[in-house]
């Protein structure tokens, strides 16, 4: 892979900018299903008469279909074309997802979610991968971190609307909410081309399969193991600190749902800052010392936090402890785009991050296992030990690609 700095005017096109907005537009409509989700697993449940280990089977169903689809539709993309792959996601995100709102019972309510959770599944890694191959390389890292936004924006909506919306329309009508944000992804993506650089790797034969090329030799090896790791501790941080956030301030300090929401909205708030802000800085001087300074701000500030008593100081440590803790995700579409080739590029994107989605599922479990035994405040400060295995990860495994051009 060619590590020369190319020729770059910088100009960012129209057509790059409705990339970008299908991206980010999709990557909301995956947060803002899966948080409204759990809002409403207490209304579905009373209503079809489901157990509660049934009730959470329909987030694992999503999320086992989120990862069956990333991996599918992340080698159809690399074969086939970005636009048309990810068309094909938000088509059949929708129709699930608007079936959900006619079930009748557990089974087919459970199928339903398995196939949206198919469709959500592809839209991270191809929406990187077209965003990094449309956006001109002095300006890849921040246009990563403006989809990685999408996902924070989608959250604050579930938020803010299931509390207002839910009462008055039920969980039916939110899962026919759920689909207009992807009508709106379709119709901007049928406007979108495929990059130049994606077209002009289909003029070539295919060398293997799209997931061959992530073992492809030592080297490449060694960046998949690097950033599988780098995936899981993000994932299992983010899920670790913000499935228990509101039980540790409820428990340790007494918060009521509205004070722990509050709370918990100002870390979204500091983490969707910190995302933003790590695009502009990796463009800056790098992708590799961005990494390094939000590791090492994660940890010191998951200590920090589990160490504070005092309301005011929890609020805004929470949102710089946000800022670290997820400002990274503003990097990865970009990291990954410039670590492997075009034809394995949102198979890569796609493939890594899910399967660090997997192991961070893992993270609200070990939390609670380690906070039964010794408490919340040992729990969160203990996930400072996975920002420093980041680090480690980060500095022996992964190469500095910064503004390369794509191959």
């Amino acid at each position: 892979m060619n590590s020369e700095m190319p020729p770059d005017s910088g100009v960012v096109t129209p057509q790059a900018w409705k990339a970008l907005w299908g991206s980010a537009l999709g990557y909301a409509m995956d947060g803002f299903d899966l948080l409204i989700l759990g809002f409403m697993l207490r209304a579905i449940s009373a209503d079809l008469g489901l157990t509660q280990t049934q009730a959470a089977s329909l987030v694992t169903a999503t999320l086992v279909g989120a990862v069956i689809g990333g991996v599918g539709f992340g080698m159809l993309s690399d074969r086939l074309g970005r636009v048309r792959v990810l068309t094909w996601t938000i088509v059949l995100f929708a129709v699930f997802t608007g079936l959900c709102a006619f079930a009748q019972g557990y089974w087919d309510l459970l199928f339903y979610r398995t196939i949206a959770g198919i469709g959500l599944g592809g839209e991270f890694g191809i929406g990187m991968a077209l965003v990094a191959e449309a956006w001109p390389s002095s300006k890849r890292a921040r246009a990563s971190s403006y989809v990685g936004l999408g996902w924070q924006v989608g959250v604050l909506a579930a938020a803010l609307l299931t509390p207002m919306l839910l009462p008055s329309i039920g969980w039916r009508g939110m899962f026919a909410i759920g689909v207009f944000p992807a009508v709106a992804a379709y119709f901007i993506r049928r406007h979108l081309h495929e990059p130049e650089v994606f077209v002009a790797r289909t003029a070539k034969p295919a060398r293997a399969s799209p997931l061959r090329l992530l073992v492809a030799d030592g080297q490449t090896t060694r960046i998949s193991i690097g950033m599988i790791i780098l995936c899981s501790v993000q994932n299992f941080g983010y899920y670790g600190v913000m499935i228990w956030l509101p039980n540790y301030l409820s428990t340790r300090f007494g918060f009521g749902l509205t004070q722990s929401a509050t709370w918990t909205a100002v870390t979204i708030l500091g983490m969707a800052l910190g995302i933003f802000a790590f695009g502009h800085i990796a463009d800056r001087v790098g992708r590799k010392p961005a990494f390094f300074a939000y590791m090492l701000g994660a940890a010191i500030m998951v200590v920090a936090y589990s160490r504070l008593t005092d309301a005011t100081s929890l609020l805004i440590a929470g949102a710089v402890m946000g800022f670290f803790v997820n400002g990274m995700l503003g990097g990865y579409g970009a990291l990954m785009s410039e670590l492997y080739p075009t034809a394995a590029r949102a198979t890569a994107q796609n493939v890594l991050f899910n399967i660090g989605r997997a192991v961070g599922g893992f993270g609200p479990v070990a939390v609670g296992a380690v906070a039964a035994m010794w408490g919340f405040e040992t729990a969160i400060a203990l996930l400072a030990v996975l920002y420093l295995l980041d680090i480690l990860a980060m500095w022996l495994l992964i190469p500095e690609r910064r503004g390369s051009e794509l191959t």
